[in-house]
């Protein structure tokens, strides 16, 4: 099972963010986080890196129903989502697959919300 859901785009970085963070929105997340991970390397270790980007999103109906189910699954939490650039003026996106994330949890409740969730960031892949 590959732990996550991909597609490369024939756009440019920064469209790439925006186009996903609205596809995010479509299906009901939100980003709260953004990690700029080549700014971040550079200014820690001095290391040049393409861009690429770490957008933690959340559903936040979903992410109360699994808490109220597992109260440490916070730990997983939000679902990271990278935009990263492929070259050639291509930009892949890749989503964690939260059902591969929750094997580790013995709760099938867990799991069938994860299905949930793994069908709307299925559907924000695709939608790219």
């Amino acid at each position: 099972m590959s732990y996550y859901f991909a597609k490369t785009l024939a756009t440019g970085f920064d469209d790439a963010v925006a186009r996903t963070t609205e596809a995010l929105k479509q299906e009901g997340f939100g980003v709260l986080t953004e990690i700029d991970v080549g700014k971040v390397l550079q200014q820690k270790i001095g290391v040049a890196f393409r861009n690429y980007r770490i957008l933690g999103a959340c559903n936040p109906t979903l992410a109360h129903e699994a808490l109220l189910l597992e109260d440490k699954v916070g730990t997983m939490l939000p679902c990271n989502v990278v935009v990263q650039d492929a070259g050639g003026g291509r930009t892949e996106v890749a989503a964690i697959d939260p059902v591969a994330s929750m094997q580790a949890i013995d709760n099938p409740r867990l799991h069938e919300a994860a299905e949930k969730v793994r069908a709307k960031l299925r559907r924000v892949i695709e939608s790219l």
